[in-house]
């Protein structure tokens, strides 16, 4: 156990950009300046576009479409901000596309959508699951829960026990593998990503839902726990965009190396230290982490193996790179903790086709660094 209680102990959520010298109307201005951006920008910027008197989507800009991913990212910034419209059409957009009612994933939801609704799949993603769930746990605890399909906190429950306990029955597979306790990747494969992995909510799942599934999410989160422990590089930190269950990089599709999903380790990391400060190795992982980037520049990130070893390849999301490298500056110690935050804030968002993954990590990254990616409690 940590010496010091996260904020879901003590309620208090720091200010890591007021602590390293920002003046605090400054951050208060960037934080409303970027949520107007993305949701109600120019067509360069915004990700968010209203649909129909009550519906809204967050678009992919670089694969034009909406996906589980994105809809509850957008949720969670809604929330954790109080626009209550927006997270409203979101999810009504989410529950009337993407939700599945039959099929071998029915209770699960598509992970891609047309911007006009139409499913460019029937497979889910289990990002999309989980960050649906919180989103909506926290809206409950923050306006009520009010008329299907808008009681908040039965349909995060609903979607919990779909998670764990689909297949009982035979019939399609869980996204979290019952022995291992492990998230996967997809539900019928036998692997897992690490940035997939949340302890931080899992162990608010494991208070809020329903009181049988409640011992599994406690599980979970000491399992993922255990298990970025070894996913993760020794040296470097870093993780492999698809892992095996022992932490070993799969390569069997060419994602054993450090891309574009493995960003977000740093970022739940750092979340998963600010908020519960189970383990003291988090710190040492997020600071391996930006020791590896301190000298590098935006302008050359690549893909890397987790050994740091670099591809001729350039990466794809720069922005979306040094943001979550910033938000381990929630758990790093260290010269390069403000060194990294530096980088971020003197970072602008991104605009043009690729912008919608960088821009969510950015917010992200905004939210918690500000004190504002916070635990609604009931």
């Amino acid at each position: 156990m940590a010496k010091y209680k996260g904020a879901f102990h003590t309620g208090e959520y720091r200010n890591l950009l007021e602590a390293y010298g920002y003046d605090p109307q400054e951050i208060h201005e960037r934080l409303t300046e970027t949520w107007k951006a993305l949701f109600e920008g120019d067509e360069d910027t915004r990700i968010y576009h209203h649909q129909g008197e009550d519906l809204g989507y967050m678009l992919d800009t670089g694969n034009l479409d909406a996906r589980s991913e994105g809809m509850s990212y957008g949720m969670m910034m809604a929330v954790q901000l109080g626009h209550k419209d927006v997270f409203d059409r979101l999810w009504k957009w989410t529950k009337k596309y993407m939700y599945m009612e039959t099929g071998e994933n029915s209770g699960y939801f598509a992970w891609s959508c047309k911007p006009d609704g139409s499913r460019l799949s029937d497979g889910p993603a289990p990002d999309g699951e989980e960050y649906f769930a919180m989103a909506l746990l926290f809206a409950s605890h923050r306006w009520g829960d009010g008329e299907v399909p808008l009681n908040y906190g039965t349909q995060a429950r609903d979607i919990l026990r779909t998670c764990i306990h689909k297949g009982e029955n035979g019939v399609g597979y869980p996204m979290w593998n019952p022995q291992n306790k492990l998230i996967k990747f997809i539900p019928n494969c036998e692997y897992s990503d690490p940035s997939y992995h949340l302890p931080h909510f899992y162990e608010l799942f494991a208070l809020w839902a329903y009181p049988e599934d409640r011992l599994f999410w406690k599980e979970a989160a000491a399992a993922s726990r255990d298990y970025l422990k070894v996913a993760c590089h020794p040296e470097t930190g870093l993780a492999p965009e698809y892992a095996f269950y022992d932490g070993s990089p799969n390569n069997e599709r060419g994602y054993g190396h450090f891309f574009s999903d493995s960003y977000r380790v740093a970022a739940n990391v750092g979340l998963d230290w600010e908020w519960f400060r189970e383990e003291e190795w988090e710190c040492e992982l997020a600071t391996k982490i930006q020791n590896f980037f301190a000298d590098k520049t935006p302008e050359d990130y690549r893909r890397y193996a987790i050994d740091g070893s670099a591809f001729e390849e350039k990466a794809l999301h720069p922005v979306g790179l040094l943001s979550t490298n910033a938000m381990a500056s929630l758990a790093a110690t260290g010269v390069n903790a403000r060194n990294s935050v530096d980088l971020f804030w003197n970072t602008p968002l991104r605009t043009g086709p690729r912008r919608y993954y960088d821009n969510c990590l950015y917010l992200f990254t905004l939210l918690a660094l500000s004190g504002n990616y916070k635990i609604w409690n009931p």
